[in-house]
């Protein structure tokens, strides 16, 4: 008799339990998507000009790794803060979401050529487990004449790199800067594994250009493009010159990238280009102006996490100061929301998440008192309270 009671019991409570699952399944989408409010839980200076028996760290690259852990990329400029000067390809670790770094190692040494490394991109190939840095080399034809691109890659989660592979015997020696910030592995469209990386090319013949591989990194080749006007002509304030750029992939599948406006072209602000084919055309009819977006003309980060779309960068029309995090509830249609990061001398800006791990975003920037190349600093983004 005590069982057959039981039985209305257990059933009721099964059914309360089903709909307290669903009830939290909806709230959490809900709180995901809608209910972000970005603070700032963590900051620390990774790099600071002069360490290491280095004149200035800059160009910041910060990407997740396969097993979840963060890596944090710049150029560390031997001598002075040259673009074209002679440089290591400087890396550091942290096993724990940016709480402790690792002491950084040079993975790469130009020696004393002059216009040597330039960073560059980094891409986490998510199918294989494989990390590239995309980096080159005369990209400023100073005292050399041909330009070079090259990879290197980690197939153990960015513990040990591989020695540098030419991409230039595939593509060519037009000068290409990749980035600078991270290329992507497409996951929403039949192009499904695609990597793509976008950068720019020399000011003359400058734009956004894309490379793609289809084959994990094995052949690489140029896909589309945004030329300047006058395309391969010398440039005044005010002409039309995509450069600095970060690609992401929308959930459609579409991609879009984030472009400086070099020229100030139209605006002091971002140029958006989208490409409906992975990458492979972007057509003038679909390219932008984001006019909330203003922008000194830098290289600036973006990032779509949760179904939010964010961008950072120093907030203002002339200057480089006021780091700012923006984001968007619709894919950048509309930016109603900032959270200022640093109002000082702040420069370029790179931004990562990690996958599996929704809660928080994470920001490296050149960050300063006096100017903005004074050290290189890691942020890390608490989405909600």
């Amino acid at each position: 008799m005590d069982v057959v009671k039981r039985k209305p019991y257990f059933k009721i409570m099964f059914f309360i339990l089903i709909v307290l699952n669903l009830y939290v399944e909806v709230n959490t989408l809900s709180y995901s998507s809608t209910q972000v409010k970005p603070m700032v839980t963590l900051e620390e200076k990774i790099w600071i000009a002069g360490d290491g028996d280095v004149s200035h760290y800059r160009i910041p690259l910060l990407t997740y790794t396969p097993q979840k852990n963060l890596l944090a990329m710049a150029e560390a400029r031997k001598y002075d803060t040259s673009d074209a000067g002679s440089k290591f390809l400087a890396i550091r670790r942290s096993n724990d979401k940016g709480y402790s770094w690792k002491p950084q190692q040079f993975i790469e040494n130009d020696g004393s050529i002059f216009d040597g490394i330039s960073l560059g991109s980094v891409v986490v190939d998510d199918e294989l487990g494989n990390i590239f840095i995309v980096f080159s080399r005369c990209n400023h034809y100073e005292k050399c004449n041909i330009s070079s691109l090259y990879y290197v890659k980690s197939e153990d989660d960015g513990y040990t790199w591989n020695k540098p592979v030419n991409m230039s015997v595939q593509i060519g020696t037009k000068a290409f800067a990749a980035g600078p910030g991270y290329g992507i592995q497409l996951k929403n469209s039949k192009y499904k594994g695609r990597l793509l990386v976008c950068g720019h090319g020399t000011l003359e013949g400058d734009g956004m250009f894309c490379l793609i591989s289809d084959d994990h990194g094995n052949k690489w080749r140029y896909g589309g493009m945004l030329k300047s006007i006058p395309y391969n002509k010398p440039k005044v304030s005010g002409d039309f010159i995509p450069d600095e750029c970060q690609p992401l992939e929308m959930p459609d599948g579409t991609v879009i990238v984030n472009i400086r406006n070099q020229g100030k072209y139209h605006c002091h602000c971002r140029i958006i280009a989208k490409s409906a084919d992975g990458g492979d055309t972007f057509l003038l009819d679909d390219v932008y102006f984001d006019e909330n977006l203003i922008d000194p003309t830098v290289a600036a980060g973006a990032l779509i996490q949760n179904g939010v779309m964010f961008f950072s960068n120093p907030m203002s029309t002339t200057h480089r100061v006021n780091m700012t995090l923006h984001w968007s509830h619709d894919f950048g249609k509309t930016w109603n929301y900032t959270l200022n990061i640093w109002p000082n001398p702040s420069g370029y800006s790179t931004m990562t998440a990690i996958p599996g791990l929704e809660d928080s975003v994470y920001i490296l920037y050149e960050k300063g008192i006096v100017a903005t190349y004074e050290s290189l600093s890691f942020v890390k983004i608490s989405l909600y309270p």
